[in-house]
């Protein structure tokens, strides 16, 4: 059976902050591993500043159903890899064709990367994604691979996995690819849908639809039009005061408002910018602002408008640039 007995001095070399744990040179499970790429998951374990990896004994020693390491290493809260495993894991199952990783068996093509976060309530830190980025970057140029060859278990599972939840893979993707080609330093990227478990508020006056099968996720509100104030927010941790590109998504249908007002919550006061809901099914751009750091409603969708049709709100997407 092949190992990557260099993962520890290839992650070092990159600045990744490295723990290992027991033998993690001849921890593994049976069978082949011939890696290709990285796969990207999160626990579902929600991890803080004072609890950075609850899932960390799970991915040594498996659960129940399924024996472990559960991965190569598991990224902490703070972006510490605590790396348990040269060899083959069980973390990635039968894998579905994905970009250049084709279908087969997931566990020999692929090294996983468990992120210590629940995916629902809870994003990835930018610690975590920086770090994981980077370490991504340093394992694919060890491989001899381009950044395409990093999936998210969403992409390539055959069984309904949503991991890594709140991350734009492809913006994460593109990260990966500046980095190793030496270029800027890794973008944060995270996207909060009408569905994220406390990031998303809306008074009752907003209703649900599966209507538009453009919804980005299960589904998404609607509301009608009223000249009077009734916000529909977005929450997002933004982790440091910078520039950031706000770019929302909404099921376009010719009956909905020609006019819809964004709120982006800046640093120097509430922005507007109107949008046109008659058409959409993807990522449209609200602008690039100064956001501050913190955790709080940052994007809002109005209902004060002038022009006739539902008023939508589904997803958006907020990128440091």
């Amino acid at each position: 059976m092949a190992t990557i007995p260099w993962l520890v001095d290839v992650l070092r070399s990159a600045g990744v902050q490295v723990v290992t744990h027991g033998d993690w040179l001849n921890r593994m499970r049976p069978g082949s591993f011939d890696p290709i790429g990285v796969l990207w998951h999160h626990t579902a374990a929600t991890s803080s500043a004072s609890n950075p990896h609850p899932a960390l004994n799970v991915c040594i020693n498996g659960r129940s159903d399924l024996p472990g390491p559960l991965c190569q290493a598991l990224v902490d809260y703070h972006g510490v890899f605590h790396v348990i495993s040269a060899g083959r894991c069980n973390h990635a199952g039968t894998a579905r064709a994905s970009g250049p990783i084709p279908a087969g068996d997931g566990n020999t093509m692929l090294i996983g990367w468990e992120i210590d976060y629940n995916g629902v309530s809870q994003e990835m830190t930018a610690a975590q994604y920086n770090a994981s980025v980077a370490a991504t970057a340093a394992v694919l140029k060890r491989l001899g691979r381009d950044s395409s060859y990093a999936r998210g278990h969403r992409e390539t599972s055959t069984s309904g996995k949503i991991d890594p939840s709140f991350i734009d893979l492809n913006v994460m993707r593109a990260d990966v690819a500046a980095k190793m080609g030496g270029g800027t330093p890794p973008a944060w990227s995270t996207i909060v849908d009408n569905t994220t478990a406390g990031r998303f508020t809306a008074s009752a006056n907003w209703g649900v639809s599966t209507y538009s099968g453009q919804r980005y996720g299960a589904d998404y509100r609607y509301a009608n039009p009223v000249l009077a104030s009734d916000v529909a927010w977005y929450k997002v941790n933004i982790p440091a005061t910078a520039n950031y590109r706000v770019d929302a998504w909404w099921p376009g249908v010719s009956g909905y408002n020609s006019a819809t007002p964004y709120i982006v919550s800046t640093t120097t006061g509430n922005k507007t910018v109107v949008v046109d809901q008659r058409t959409g099914g993807t990522w449209r751009s609200l602008g690039t602002f100064t956001l501050p750091a913190g955790d709080a409603n940052r994007v809002g969708v109005s209902r004060w408008t002038t022009a006739s049709g539902l008023v939508i709100a589904d997803a958006i997407r907020v990128t440091r640039v």
